[in-house]
């Protein structure tokens, strides 16, 4: 049976009614409904505000690197500290190195430019600092469903954005109701705020229905590849930040590495791979696995323990790729529009600070007696902020990315680098990109193919065993959340033309190429593995895997991450 079906033997959904939806309660999602609590008690109204996340808990499904720039979260909350915010290891230094395969050149402190300099910033676990906004947010009255997704977006007859509807509970893999079967509920707004993170299901579908990127570069998107390990306490440098370019990238290939020091022994790291990445042989996760071989990663590695795992797509376009925020009735926040600073390789401040943005646009059209038009103060207010300024300063970072490593570190070099020095705030010229990341993609037969070695399972592992480390689970008898337009395609194109790309693009094991009795080929798609990455969904070349919410609670349990 499909939604309608449903819909019409079971309905109608019961429905709720909020003067302000939230759609995901990371830091931007949080942050908006802070705020709006905020402004009501100093300002003695009543706004009602309900926040949706899909994790099991605010926090679950969160993954970053992370440091933060307390600056917006200072805005929110002047007296965090005393709050007891999960903000205490501050970055003590910086280190950037250029990596040959056993080599390295350390980039001297005042070559590195100030948008890599962390001075005043925190290495933080982004999952526990959420789970604090969350109390916070709790304790000012805002009322917040986790574990239940927001599959559907609902509109008034006028085309304005209504709220939104959960899913389903109970359905099987046959899309029939089971025994346990709950029906969907309908969340009603004034106003209906997205906040979904990088590549949001919802906020990819309000894009293409408003055209909210009409006339803008073409979004693009890197991905993240994240572990957590407890280290040898005598190679423990609390607050110790490493980035790394070069190796095991080839230079027409953008990557990099981070490494930073959290307290109690423990280090966060991962590796970054842009994904207009063209050659279909190269695997995100395995180049990440050899990164940590280099002796310069190793070395902190050796004698210590991983215990978690995670991956997370990252929204990397900045200002020539972020749509119109704004429509009748919502607006998007966060990595849902793509805020993050990629010079800087932050985006939870800028979370925090377009979630509050919004927000004062939110409370003013509410207690004006409006509801389902646009909130134009929330851009207007954007543009004339601190984080329009950085954006802009940095506009033109992954443009240069995509021209090769050393082409694109000269110019970075330049603009990030000596034009500030020299007063400019930012570059006289922009870089546009016209391409998809998933048009990117070469023919198989075009490209030298990628031999990984094997894993050792001490500082290398294996998809499954990372998974497991992750807490992913899913429902077994639910419809797999990961669907294709045509099943003949990754078969008859993907496999044959591009060597099947999404057996090696996926960070943990959900696609995979068997043979039927008869030889022939079929991809087998092992949902249940699914850490909501969102890199197939991004990266398919022919654009037919299209990634929708799973049941609620699905997914990773990230801890410390």
């Amino acid at each position: 049976m499909n939604n309608q079906e449903i819909l019409a033997q079971f309905g109608p959904r019961e429905a709720m009614e909020y003067d302000v939806v939230v759609v995901g309660g990371g830091p931007g999602g949080l942050a908006t409904a802070i705020r709006l609590k905020q402004l009501a008690a100093e300002k003695g109204a009543d706004v009602s505000v309900v926040v949706l996340e899909k994790g099991s808990e605010p926090g679950a499904h969160i993954l970053s690197g992370a440091i933060m720039d307390p600056r917006a979260l200072t805005e929110l909350f002047p007296k965090w500290k005393e709050l007891g915010a999960p903000v205490t290891q501050a970055v003590t230094g910086d280190e950037m190195l250029f990596l040959s395969q056993t080599g390295k050149i350390s980039t001297p402190e005042f070559l590195i430019p100030k948008s890599l300099h962390n001075e005043g910033n925190y290495v933080i676990s982004l999952g526990n600092f959420v789970r604090w906004l969350g109390q916070q947010a709790e304790a000012l009255g805002v009322e917040i469903f986790p574990g239940f997704a927001a599959a559907e977006v609902l509109y008034n007859d006028d085309g304005s954005v209504k709220g939104v509807a959960t899913g389903n509970l109970g359905v099987g893999k046959d899309g029939q109701p089971m025994e346990n079967f709950q029906l969907g509920m309908e969340l009603h707004g004034k106003y209906t705020i997205f906040a979904e993170g990088s590549r949001g299901h919802l906020g990819k579908n309000l894009i293409a229905n408003y055209k909210l990127d009409a006339d803008k570069d073409p979004q693009t998107y890197a991905l993240g590849i994240k572990e957590l390990w407890e280290i040898d306490p005598a190679k423990a440098k609390p607050g110790h930040v490493v980035h790394s370019l070069g190796w095991p990238m080839d230079n027409q290939t953008y990557g990099g590495g981070f490494l930073y020091h959290l307290e109690d022994n423990k280090v966060t790291l991962g590796f970054i791979t842009g994904l207009e990445y063209s050659n279909p042989w190269l695997s995100p996760f395995e180049e990440m696995q050899r990164w940590k071989t280099h002796p310069a990663i190793r070395h902190y590695l050796e004698g210590g323990k991983r215990i978690s795992y995670g991956a997370r797509a990252i929204t990397c376009g900045g200002l020539m790729s972020l749509p119109k925020t704004i429509f009748p009735g919502g607006a998007l926040v966060g990595c849902d529009a793509g805020f993050l600073n990629f010079a800087r390789i932050k985006g939870s401040h800028a979370a925090i600070k377009t979630g509050m943005l919004a927000a004062d646009a939110a409370y003013a059209a509410v207690t004006g007696g409006r509801q389902h038009d646009e909130l134009s103060a929330y851009p207007e207010a954007f543009e004339k902020s601190w984080l329009h300024e950085e954006l802009e300063a940095s506009r033109n970072t992954k443009q240069w990315m995509k021209k090769g490593l050393f082409l694109s570190s000269f110019m970075n070099g330049i603009e990030l680098w000596l034009m500030p020095k020299l007063g400019f705030k930012a570059p006289p010229w922009t870089i546009h990109n016209k391409v998809a990341d998933h048009a990117k993609l070469k023919l198989a037969s075009e490209c030298p193919q990628i031999v990984y070695p094997k894993p050792d399972n001490k500082i290398t592992f294996d998809r499954l065993s990372s998974v497991f480390v992750s807490n992913t689970n899913h429902e077994e008898q639910q419809p797999a959340h990961l669907t294709l337009k045509d099943a003949s395609i990754p078969v008859t194109i993907n496999l044959a033309l591009y060597a099947g790309p999404e057996s090696r693009y996926c960070p943990a094991g959900v696609y995979e190429f068997v043979k039927n009795a008869d030889n022939t080929d079929r991809l087998q798609i092992n949902a249940q593995n699914c850490v909501h990455c969102k890199t197939c969904d991004i990266k398919d070349p022919t654009q037919n895997i299209v990634w929708v919410t799973p049941e609620g609670g699905g997914g990773p349990n990230y801890s410390g991450m």
